[in-house]
């Protein structure tokens, strides 16, 4: 079965030669910066074959080190980048990314209030029509906007639109973590919405297997299907071992069959965003 991780964050060191956005420090999931060789250490522990990787919003919008690591690891990274909402900055660095190596999609944050405000005043919508028309696909989180998510699906069908971490918010956790799932479960009609499942652990109070997840999840899959599902780890900020995040789906969901595991740990993602094997010595087969 191809394992891809739908999120990974990696990051380099806060220093003099490239600075992160001031305050941003303590934001960082762990102490150490994590390295894409790192990083295929812990996949290759985990039977991880692939990651997307997604620049953390601590570094600010800048996509030098997932890009790096696609470059160096074809096959094995592909990265979902960030831009400026404004509108003159943002088109030049889209322009920058077409064409750069893993480059697979673009990911939006709107879970804080300066972030809320902008996408319900519109700052992004120049965005939605041109990632559409170049064909790019884009990662939101926006889980108290999710009417907002909605309006944009529908106003552009073509432009395909992941929702992220299942529209949850830390901390909640238990019930209080799916409190949107109806309303993310409403978004399963538009065909150009698929989501992540990505973080969960972190989302859940119980030990391994996390029980309560269960039945939201079986909600998700049977309402936007195995192929608008794509797991993931989010690994660097939850707080389990990575083989058991994994295992989780793999091992621990009876109401997936077989053919709905392969296609949420790895087939679908790699469907929906035209991510093909780059060679043979890809691990994976999405043939």
């Amino acid at each position: 079965m191809l394992i891809v991780d739908a999120q990974v964050h990696i990051w380099a060191a806060d220093r003099p030669d490239r600075p992160w956005p001031a305050g941003e420090a303590h934001r960082a999931h762990r102490p150490e910066p994590l390295s894409a060789e790192k990083l295929l250490a812990e996949m290759a522990a985990a039977g991880v074959d692939r990651a997307v990787l997604i620049p953390p919003s601590w570094e600010g919008d800048r996509n030098d080190v997932v890009l790096e690591a696609c470059k160096a690891h074809p096959g094995r990274f592909g990265a979902f980048c960030r831009i400026p909402l404004e509108q003159a900055e943002g088109r030049k660095e889209l322009a920058a990314l077409a064409g750069a190596p893993g480059m697979l999609g673009l990911r939006f944050t709107f879970h804080k209030e300066a972030g809320l405000r902008a996408l319900l005043d519109g700052a992004p919508d120049w965005i939605w029509p041109a990632a559409a028309e170049a064909g790019i696909p884009v990662m939101v989180h926006a889980p108290r906007a999710l009417d907002a998510v909605a309006g944009i699906a529908r106003a552009h069908p073509s432009l395909r639109v992941i929702i992220d971490h299942l529209a949850m918010e830390r901390p909640n956790k238990d019930a209080a973590a799916f409190q949107r799932l109806p309303e993310l479960l409403r978004l399963a009609d538009c065909a150009n919405v698929a989501v992540k499942a990505t973080a969960l652990p972190s989302y859940s109070s119980e030990a391994y297997p996390y029980p309560g997840l269960r039945a939201p999840l079986r909600q998700v899959v049977e309402a936007f299907g195995p192929a608008r599902v794509f797991w993931g780890s989010d690994m660097t900020r939850v707080d389990a071992p990575y083989r058991r995040i994994v295992t989780h789906f793999t091992e621990e969901l009876p109401f997936l069959s077989e053919a709905d595991k392969a296609q949420i740990m790895g087939l679908a993602l790699c469907s929906w965003v035209g991510w093909q094997a780059a060679d043979n010595q890809d691990q994976g087969n999405i043939q």
